[in-house]
């Protein structure tokens, strides 16, 4: 279990563009040299600090690095002016999703506790990809079971969130065997749709977001085209 102020990298960080580890890139990249080389291939623990920096640790010392500065406190880059090893790999890690980017910081999906990155100087409710369906898609109504199609995802809670009748979201009597905590999703209902009345016409309604039920993987993904700023009645 990390801390508040630190999230541990793991050891061997895969690259979301090969699925590699950072040591296996060393070894496809043998030939390169110098920094790069031992950034790759030396043994280091990077854990993000909440002020957008990291921590490096090594067999020969703890250091400091700033990735947006280009900084780090070890004598390579303090003295030398040099893009150190731990610069690099932090970038390394970073690139290969194990740690938080600077502007990131580790949360947790409102619906299944999944651990992701969410904005670091933003608060609100967020949900991993198995559970954010995308606008235009259609879903499925957990108690009803009809189906709507998603117009917005947002990061407000619902117990946070009024309707145009000042009534909470998270307060209606169909709404409150589900997370208080969780986002809202706006949806309107697929049936009513028409030839003559797309989404832009209907009313949107406001879910917790378990409420809302994907479809099967292969009808997952917009569908339905969705304005940009669609009217909203809550």
């Amino acid at each position: 279990m990390t801390t508040p102020e630190t999230a541990e990298s793991t050891e061997t960080p895969e690259t979301p563009e090969t699925g590699e580890t950072v040591s296996e890139t060393a070894t496809r990249t043998s030939g390169v040299s110098g920094r790069t080389h031992r950034a790759l291939t030396e043994e280091m623990t990077v854990r993000p600090l909440r002020d957008g920096r990291y921590v490096v640790e090594t067999d020969g010392g703890t250091y400091v690095v700033d990735i947006d500065d280009a900084s780090c406190t070890c004598p390579d880059h303090a003295i030398r002016r040099e893009y150190c090893k731990h610069l690099r790999r932090v970038a390394f890690e970073i690139a290969a999703e194990s740690v938080p980017a600077p502007e990131e910081r580790l949360g947790a999906c409102a619906v299944c506790g999944r651990e992701l990155f969410v904005p670091r100087c933003e608060s609100g409710s967020y949900l991993c990809e198995e559970h954010r369906p995308a606008v235009g898609e259609v879903v499925r109504d957990r108690e009803t079971g009809s189906l709507l199609v998603v117009v917005a995802v947002t990061t407000d809670r619902a117990d946070a969130v009024e309707t145009d009748e000042g009534r909470i979201v998270a307060e209606y009597p169909t709404n409150t065997g589900y997370g208080d905590h969780e986002p809202v999703v706006r949806a309107v209902y697929a049936s009513g749709l028409a030839p003559d009345r797309d989404v832009g016409d209907l009313k949107p309604y406001s879910f917790p977001a378990s409420r809302i039920v994907r479809l099967e993987r292969s009808h997952r993904g917009p569908v339905v085209s969705v304005p940009e700023n669609p009217k909203s009645h809550c």
